[in-house]
Protein backbone atom coordinates (compact mmCIF):
# COMPACT_ATOMS: atom_id res chain seq x y z
CA UNK A 1 0.00 0.00 0.00
CA UNK A 2 1.08 3.52 -1.38
CA UNK A 3 0.52 6.29 1.23
CA UNK A 4 0.00 9.90 1.15
CA UNK A 5 -0.37 12.87 4.05
CA UNK A 6 -4.02 14.01 4.29
CA UNK A 7 -3.35 17.67 3.54
CA UNK A 8 -3.51 16.71 0.41
CA UNK A 9 -7.47 17.11 1.46
CA UNK A 10 -6.64 20.47 2.41
CA UNK A 11 -10.28 22.20 1.14
CA UNK A 12 -12.55 19.24 0.35
CA UNK A 13 -14.58 19.69 3.36
CA UNK A 14 -15.09 22.75 2.60
CA UNK A 15 -15.76 22.54 -1.25
CA UNK A 16 -17.85 19.55 -0.95
CA UNK A 17 -20.32 21.79 1.83
CA UNK A 18 -20.49 24.45 -0.43
CA UNK A 19 -21.75 22.07 -3.17
CA UNK A 20 -24.45 20.88 -0.82
CA UNK A 21 -22.61 17.31 0.50
CA UNK A 22 -21.45 15.55 3.35
CA UNK A 23 -17.88 14.73 3.15
CA UNK A 24 -17.19 13.08 5.96
CA UNK A 25 -20.33 10.28 4.27
CA UNK A 26 -18.21 10.62 1.04
CA UNK A 27 -14.71 9.75 3.23
CA UNK A 28 -16.69 6.84 5.25
CA UNK A 29 -17.92 5.36 1.30
CA UNK A 30 -14.55 5.75 -0.03
CA UNK A 31 -12.80 3.75 2.98
CA UNK A 32 -10.90 7.05 4.40
CA UNK A 33 -10.89 7.82 7.91
CA UNK A 34 -13.40 10.89 8.93
CA UNK A 35 -10.38 12.77 10.76
CA UNK A 36 -8.24 12.86 7.40
CA UNK A 37 -10.85 15.73 6.57
CA UNK A 38 -9.21 18.18 9.32
CA UNK A 39 -5.38 17.30 9.71
CA UNK A 40 -2.73 17.81 7.76
CA UNK A 41 -0.15 15.07 9.08
CA UNK A 42 -2.69 11.71 8.92
CA UNK A 43 -0.96 8.76 6.58
CA UNK A 44 -4.21 7.34 4.58
CA UNK A 45 -4.32 5.04 1.64
CA UNK A 46 -3.73 7.01 -1.64
CA UNK A 47 -6.50 4.73 -3.54
CA UNK A 48 -9.12 6.18 -0.60
CA UNK A 49 -8.33 9.46 -1.34
CA UNK A 50 -8.46 8.88 -4.93
CA UNK A 51 -11.93 7.31 -4.42
CA UNK A 52 -13.20 10.20 -1.85
CA UNK A 53 -12.92 12.62 -4.95
CA UNK A 54 -14.03 10.40 -7.52
CA UNK A 55 -17.44 9.31 -5.12
CA UNK A 56 -17.48 12.94 -4.41
CA UNK A 57 -17.56 13.98 -7.99
CA UNK A 58 -19.61 12.15 -8.88
CA UNK A 59 -22.17 12.37 -6.41
CA UNK A 60 -22.29 15.56 -6.55
CA UNK A 61 -22.66 15.63 -10.14
CA UNK A 62 -19.22 18.42 -10.32
CA UNK A 63 -16.50 16.83 -12.65
CA UNK A 64 -14.52 19.82 -11.96
CA UNK A 65 -14.76 19.10 -8.41
CA UNK A 66 -10.10 18.56 -8.32
CA UNK A 67 -10.04 21.84 -9.86
CA UNK A 68 -12.64 23.46 -7.13
CA UNK A 69 -10.40 21.81 -4.62
CA UNK A 70 -7.09 23.37 -5.67
CA UNK A 71 -8.53 26.83 -5.28
CA UNK A 72 -8.72 26.09 -1.38
CA UNK A 73 -5.12 24.89 -1.07
CA UNK A 74 -1.78 26.51 -0.25
CA UNK A 75 1.93 26.11 0.02
CA UNK A 76 0.88 25.22 4.00
CA UNK A 77 0.03 21.69 3.49
CA UNK A 78 3.57 21.11 2.15
CA UNK A 79 5.33 21.25 5.64
CA UNK A 80 8.98 20.90 5.82
CA UNK A 81 8.88 21.24 1.66
CA UNK A 82 6.86 24.36 1.60
CA UNK A 83 9.74 26.00 3.69
CA UNK A 84 12.38 24.56 1.07
CA UNK A 85 10.11 25.60 -2.27
CA UNK A 86 9.57 29.50 -1.07
CA UNK A 87 12.87 30.09 -0.01
CA UNK A 88 14.45 29.09 -2.84
CA UNK A 89 16.67 31.14 -4.93
CA UNK A 90 14.89 30.60 -8.47
CA UNK A 91 12.05 28.28 -9.47
CA UNK A 92 14.46 25.72 -11.15
CA UNK A 93 16.14 25.83 -7.34
CA UNK A 94 12.19 25.35 -5.86
CA UNK A 95 11.51 22.67 -8.70
CA UNK A 96 14.65 20.54 -7.72
CA UNK A 97 13.67 20.36 -4.60
CA UNK A 98 10.29 19.23 -5.17
CA UNK A 99 11.18 16.89 -7.24
CA UNK A 100 13.23 15.35 -4.78
CA UNK A 101 11.33 15.46 -1.77
CA UNK A 102 7.87 15.39 -3.12
CA UNK A 103 8.18 11.56 -1.44
CA UNK A 104 7.53 13.06 1.60
CA UNK A 105 4.20 13.99 1.38
CA UNK A 106 3.44 11.32 -1.00
CA UNK A 107 5.11 8.25 -2.10
CA UNK A 108 3.63 7.42 -5.42
CA UNK A 109 3.93 10.60 -6.84
CA UNK A 110 6.53 12.45 -8.81
CA UNK A 111 7.23 15.81 -10.34
CA UNK A 112 10.42 16.30 -12.98
CA UNK A 113 10.93 18.58 -15.71
CA UNK A 114 11.28 17.46 -19.31
CA UNK A 115 12.09 17.88 -22.81
CA UNK A 116 9.12 19.49 -24.37
CA UNK A 117 7.45 16.10 -25.72
CA UNK A 118 7.03 18.02 -28.90
CA UNK A 119 10.29 19.23 -29.27
CA UNK A 120 9.10 23.07 -29.80
CA UNK A 121 12.29 25.59 -29.41
CA UNK A 122 12.69 27.30 -25.72
CA UNK A 123 9.54 24.98 -23.88
CA UNK A 124 9.73 22.66 -21.25
CA UNK A 125 7.23 20.22 -20.03
CA UNK A 126 6.81 19.81 -16.02
CA UNK A 127 5.50 15.81 -15.50
CA UNK A 128 3.12 15.26 -13.05
CA UNK A 129 1.65 12.09 -11.63
CA UNK A 130 1.98 8.66 -9.93
CA UNK A 131 5.00 6.79 -11.18
CA UNK A 132 4.70 5.21 -14.48
CA UNK A 133 2.76 2.36 -15.02
CA UNK A 134 0.37 3.63 -12.45
CA UNK A 135 -3.18 4.99 -13.90
CA UNK A 136 -3.60 8.67 -13.76
CA UNK A 137 -6.92 9.45 -11.55
CA UNK A 138 -8.99 11.99 -13.21
CA UNK A 139 -10.21 14.03 -9.72
CA UNK A 140 -6.60 13.42 -7.98
CA UNK A 141 -4.85 14.29 -11.26
CA UNK A 142 -6.91 18.03 -11.62
CA UNK A 143 -6.34 18.54 -7.94
CA UNK A 144 -2.34 18.16 -8.20
CA UNK A 145 -2.07 19.84 -11.83
CA UNK A 146 -4.71 22.67 -10.50
CA UNK A 147 -2.38 23.07 -7.08
CA UNK A 148 1.25 22.86 -9.35
CA UNK A 149 -0.27 25.75 -11.53
CA UNK A 150 -1.82 28.42 -8.61
CA UNK A 151 1.42 27.13 -6.25
CA UNK A 152 3.62 28.64 -9.15
CA UNK A 153 1.64 31.80 -10.29
CA UNK A 154 2.06 32.05 -6.34
CA UNK A 155 6.04 31.88 -6.47
CA UNK A 156 6.36 34.03 -9.87
CA UNK A 157 3.58 36.45 -8.57
CA UNK A 158 1.76 35.84 -11.54
CA UNK A 159 1.20 34.33 -15.26
CA UNK A 160 4.41 32.42 -15.89
CA UNK A 161 4.29 31.70 -19.99
CA UNK A 162 1.62 28.37 -19.42
CA UNK A 163 1.78 27.46 -23.10
CA UNK A 164 -0.47 24.35 -22.84
CA UNK A 165 -1.55 21.64 -20.18
CA UNK A 166 -1.46 18.18 -21.16
CA UNK A 167 -4.05 15.40 -19.67
CA UNK A 168 -3.81 12.09 -20.14
CA UNK A 169 -7.85 11.53 -19.85
CA UNK A 170 -10.77 13.43 -21.56
CA UNK A 171 -12.57 14.95 -18.60
CA UNK A 172 -16.21 15.22 -18.22
CA UNK A 173 -16.29 18.75 -17.65
CA UNK A 174 -16.35 21.04 -20.40
CA UNK A 175 -12.85 21.80 -21.71
CA UNK A 176 -13.38 25.60 -21.28
CA UNK A 177 -13.85 25.25 -17.17
CA UNK A 178 -10.28 23.77 -17.18
CA UNK A 179 -8.95 26.39 -19.81
CA UNK A 180 -10.33 29.05 -17.60
CA UNK A 181 -8.74 27.51 -14.74
CA UNK A 182 -5.25 27.35 -16.41
CA UNK A 183 -5.74 30.11 -18.66
CA UNK A 184 -4.24 28.10 -21.51
CA UNK A 185 -5.20 25.40 -23.68
CA UNK A 186 -5.67 22.44 -22.32
CA UNK A 187 -5.50 18.73 -25.02
CA UNK A 188 -6.71 15.49 -23.97
CA UNK A 189 -6.00 11.79 -24.03
CA UNK A 190 -2.11 12.74 -24.10
CA UNK A 191 0.35 9.96 -22.88
CA UNK A 192 1.26 11.93 -19.73
CA UNK A 193 -0.42 15.31 -17.55
CA UNK A 194 2.08 18.52 -18.82
CA UNK A 195 2.31 21.49 -17.81
CA UNK A 196 4.07 22.93 -20.86
CA UNK A 197 6.04 26.33 -19.79
CA UNK A 198 9.30 28.34 -20.96
CA UNK A 199 12.36 27.33 -20.38
CA UNK A 200 13.53 30.14 -19.00
CA UNK A 201 10.85 29.84 -16.33
CA UNK A 202 13.89 27.97 -14.19
CA UNK A 203 15.79 31.27 -14.32
CA UNK A 204 13.21 33.56 -13.08
CA UNK A 205 14.88 34.17 -9.30
CA UNK A 206 12.25 34.50 -6.37
CA UNK A 207 11.90 37.29 -3.75
CA UNK A 208 11.95 37.37 -0.18
CA UNK A 209 13.85 33.89 0.63
CA UNK A 210 15.72 33.08 3.89
CA UNK A 211 19.03 30.61 2.59
CA UNK A 212 19.15 29.50 6.41
CA UNK A 213 15.53 29.01 6.30
CA UNK A 214 15.96 26.81 3.76
CA UNK A 215 18.78 25.02 4.58
CA UNK A 216 17.66 23.94 7.91
CA UNK A 217 14.13 22.67 5.85
CA UNK A 218 16.57 20.59 3.25
CA UNK A 219 18.61 19.04 6.08
CA UNK A 220 15.16 17.65 7.54
CA UNK A 221 13.71 16.35 4.41
CA UNK A 222 17.25 14.74 3.61
CA UNK A 223 16.58 13.10 7.16
CA UNK A 224 13.29 11.10 5.68
CA UNK A 225 14.91 10.39 2.80
CA UNK A 226 15.39 6.50 2.62
CA UNK A 227 18.93 4.83 2.41
CA UNK A 228 18.23 1.13 1.02
CA UNK A 229 22.27 0.59 1.95
CA UNK A 230 21.89 1.62 5.53
CA UNK A 231 18.47 -0.37 5.85
CA UNK A 232 15.22 1.26 7.90
CA UNK A 233 16.82 0.78 11.64
CA UNK A 234 19.00 3.68 11.74
CA UNK A 235 16.68 5.82 10.47
CA UNK A 236 13.91 4.80 13.12
CA UNK A 237 16.08 5.04 15.62
CA UNK A 238 17.20 8.52 14.77
CA UNK A 239 13.16 9.23 14.48
CA UNK A 240 12.92 8.03 18.04
CA UNK A 241 15.67 10.42 19.16
CA UNK A 242 14.32 13.28 17.64
CA UNK A 243 10.91 12.11 18.66
CA UNK A 244 11.75 11.75 22.91
CA UNK A 245 10.37 14.72 24.90
CA UNK A 246 8.68 16.30 22.13
CA UNK A 247 5.89 13.92 20.73
CA UNK A 248 4.60 10.65 22.22
CA UNK A 249 7.40 7.92 20.93
CA UNK A 250 4.34 5.52 19.35
CA UNK A 251 5.29 3.92 16.94
CA UNK A 252 2.66 5.69 14.86
CA UNK A 253 3.93 8.96 15.13
CA UNK A 254 7.55 7.69 14.15
CA UNK A 255 5.95 6.18 11.15
CA UNK A 256 4.35 9.49 10.12
CA UNK A 257 8.14 11.33 10.22
CA UNK A 258 8.87 8.47 8.35
CA UNK A 259 6.06 8.44 5.34
CA UNK A 260 5.43 4.56 6.22
CA UNK A 261 2.45 2.82 7.26
CA UNK A 262 3.05 1.84 10.73
CA UNK A 263 2.46 -1.96 9.79
CA UNK A 264 4.99 -1.80 6.88
CA UNK A 265 7.36 -0.34 9.54
CA UNK A 266 6.83 -3.15 11.68
CA UNK A 267 7.45 -5.59 9.17
CA UNK A 268 10.73 -3.79 7.76
CA UNK A 269 11.79 -3.76 10.98
CA UNK A 270 11.37 -7.73 11.70
CA UNK A 271 12.79 -8.19 8.69
CA UNK A 272 15.73 -6.42 9.96
CA UNK A 273 15.98 -8.86 13.16
CA UNK A 274 14.40 -6.13 15.14
CA UNK A 275 11.35 -4.63 16.64
CA UNK A 276 10.20 -1.15 17.61
CA UNK A 277 9.89 -1.51 20.98
CA UNK A 278 13.73 -2.88 20.86
CA UNK A 279 14.63 0.25 19.58
CA UNK A 280 12.78 2.95 21.70
CA UNK A 281 13.84 1.02 24.53
CA UNK A 282 17.53 1.32 23.76
CA UNK A 283 17.05 5.19 22.75
CA UNK A 284 15.52 5.61 26.43
CA UNK A 285 18.18 3.73 28.37
CA UNK A 286 20.90 5.80 26.62
CA UNK A 287 19.29 9.02 26.78
CA UNK A 288 18.79 8.23 30.75
CA UNK A 289 22.28 7.44 30.79
CA UNK A 290 23.18 10.54 29.84
CA UNK A 291 20.76 12.89 31.71
CA UNK A 292 21.20 10.66 35.21
CA UNK A 293 25.28 10.98 35.18
CA UNK A 294 25.25 14.36 32.79
CA UNK A 295 23.10 16.70 33.91
CA UNK A 296 21.37 17.55 37.20
CA UNK A 297 17.72 17.55 36.17
CA UNK A 298 15.23 16.26 38.16
CA UNK A 299 13.57 12.46 38.19
CA UNK A 300 10.29 13.75 37.06
CA UNK A 301 11.29 15.84 34.35
CA UNK A 302 14.19 12.95 33.17
CA UNK A 303 10.65 10.93 32.51
CA UNK A 304 8.92 12.94 31.30
CA UNK A 305 11.76 13.20 28.62
CA UNK A 306 11.95 9.75 27.88
CA UNK A 307 8.41 9.64 27.17
CA UNK A 308 7.19 7.76 30.44
CA UNK A 309 4.15 8.63 32.26
CA UNK A 310 5.85 9.03 35.67
CA UNK A 311 9.12 8.66 38.00
CA UNK A 312 8.23 5.18 38.66
CA UNK A 313 8.43 3.92 35.69
CA UNK A 314 11.67 5.65 35.25
CA UNK A 315 12.90 3.45 38.42
CA UNK A 316 11.50 0.16 36.99
CA UNK A 317 13.51 0.56 33.54
CA UNK A 318 16.39 1.65 35.55
CA UNK A 319 16.39 -1.58 38.01
CA UNK A 320 15.42 -3.40 34.20
CA UNK A 321 18.55 -1.84 32.79
CA UNK A 322 21.07 -1.73 35.39
CA UNK A 323 19.67 -3.23 37.97
CA UNK A 324 19.76 -0.08 40.77
CA UNK A 325 17.08 2.64 40.91
CA UNK A 326 18.06 5.84 39.04
CA UNK A 327 19.51 7.70 41.92
CA UNK A 328 22.06 5.43 42.22
CA UNK A 329 22.60 5.39 38.31
CA UNK A 330 23.03 9.37 38.79
CA UNK A 331 25.74 8.80 41.93
CA UNK A 332 27.41 6.42 40.04
CA UNK A 333 28.42 8.45 37.32
CA UNK A 334 28.88 11.55 39.85
CA UNK A 335 31.66 9.11 41.47
CA UNK A 336 32.95 8.35 38.42
CA UNK A 337 33.66 11.60 37.54
CA UNK A 338 35.15 12.26 41.14
CA UNK A 339 37.21 9.19 40.44
CA UNK A 340 39.12 10.80 37.07
CA UNK A 341 39.61 13.84 38.76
Amino acid sequence: MSVIRSAGLRGFRATVAELGGDAEEYARAAGLPVAALDTDDLLVDDLAMTRVLELAAAGLDRPDLGLRVATRQDFGMLGALALAIQHSPTVADALECTSRYLFVHAQALSLTLEPDPYGTPGIAALRYGPHPGLPAPVQGTDLGLGFLHRAIRFLVDGPYGLRTVELPYRPAAPLSVHEEFFGAPVRVDRPAALLRVPKSLGDRPLAGGDEHLRRLALAFLAEQAPDDRAGLVPRVRGAVQQSLGTAPPDIGAVARLLSMHPRTLQRRLREEGTTYAAILDDARRQAARHYLTGTALPMTQIAALLGLSEQSALTRCCRRWWGVPPTEVRRGGAEADAGQR
